[in-house]
């Protein structure tokens, strides 16, 4: 530790405190679950709107192409 620390220019003191701090919070960034993405906010009444408008345009083209026959 004392040779780490010249070779970093730090107080063995704080070499010291490095590994405690490290070997205290090294198994959280290993071991710890990933965090869940939230993912987008969808503006659900938006697009239950807009599948109605396409049902309905669908539906009216259908007709218009079996009258057109």
């Amino acid at each position: 530790m004392i040779e780490l620390a010249q070779d970093l220019d730090v107080h063995p003191n704080q070499t010291k405190q490095w590994r405690e701090q490290l070997l205290e919070g090294a198994t959280g960034v290993f071991w710890e679950a990933p965090k869940a993405d939230p993912g987008p906010t969808v503006d659900v009444k938006g697009l239950h709107a807009k599948i109605g408008e396409l049902t309905l345009e669908n539906d009216f083209l259908s007709g218009a192409r079996c009258n057109a026959r």
